[in-house]
């Protein structure tokens, strides 16, 4: 009879553990990752409203107590020149297969073959790129009406890059429309129709990611030329996710660069 009781325990504390590895979830993880966190049903889980971001620190500490956090204002006129070894230098022109998804926290679109970008003379790969119904940076306080976020990683180092694209409102964007009307599918997709026309223009700074686990020691560059996207489509993102950003962190001891 002990043994049955044991056994059942140690059952019992393998569930516990799954469900507390899955109560953090990161937008960078993979698919296969998030199908696997969807059997976690019973447990606490960060979003945007009850566990919203002043309860992040409970699902993980950095998000509570890091001093590099992201997003943050930024304040044109008191950048710094930028470090050109550090140049962003982009390879987003690759037109491939890409999952749709909501992933209840935004829309993400994960191509199977992607583009790349260089920095300080390494590769780092597109994971991903989901969408936010409003920017999380500001410039100079102002809030863009929507944001795309393209998260990259060097798959040797696996450190973290952004790529933020601005969007206000105007003209409707192709790219988009592919996105809104294919959540939940397979289609043909190129991350460089998400680019502006100009994007050798931009900030840097080295912040965080901006959900939980909020890990530190990621490589930020927003474009400082936005896209546009029509008011439709604007509207269309804000009713899967219209309040699916983080308040400003303090700046600290960091510096934004700008070129």
């Amino acid at each position: 009879m002990k043994k049955i009781v044991l056994a059942l325990s140690a059952v019992t504390l393998l569930f516990v553990g799954c469900n507390q590895t899955n109560a953090v979830k990161p937008e960078h993880v993979t698919n296969t990752q998030e199908k696997a966190g969807k059997h976690a049903k019973h447990a606490k889980h960060w979003n945007y409203a009850e566990n919203g971001p002043s309860h992040w620190e409970e699902f993980s500490k950095t998000c509570g107590v890091g001093e590099h956090q992201s997003p943050i204002n930024i304040v044109p006129g008191k950048t710094v020149s930028m470090n050109h070894s550090y140049d962003l230098s982009m390879q987003e022109n690759v037109n491939s297969e890409a999952v749709i998804i909501d992933n209840g926290h935004s829309v993400k679109v994960t191509p199977q073959k992607a583009g790349s970008i260089t920095l300080h003379g390494e590769t780092f790969k597109l994971l991903q790129f989901h969408f936010h119904g409003k920017s999380e940076h500001t410039v100079d306080g102002k809030r863009y009406d929507m944001v795309a976020h393209m998260v990259h990683q060097n798959p040797k180092t696996k450190q973290l890059a952004v790529v933020a694209v601005f969007f206000t409102e105007g003209e409707a964007s192709p790219i988009l429309d592919t996105v809104i009307d294919n959540v939940g599918k397979t289609v043909q997709i190129d991350p460089q129709d998400l680019l502006p026309s100009d994007a050798a223009h931009y900030y840097h700074y080295i912040g965080s990611l901006t959900t939980p686990p909020c890990s530190e020691n990621v490589q930020w560059y927003l474009l400082k030329t936005p896209k546009t996207a029509s008011a439709a489509q604007i509207e269309h993102f804000r009713k899967y996710y219209v309040d699916n950003e983080r308040p400003v962190q303090e700046l600290n001891d960091r510096v934004v660069e700008s070129n």
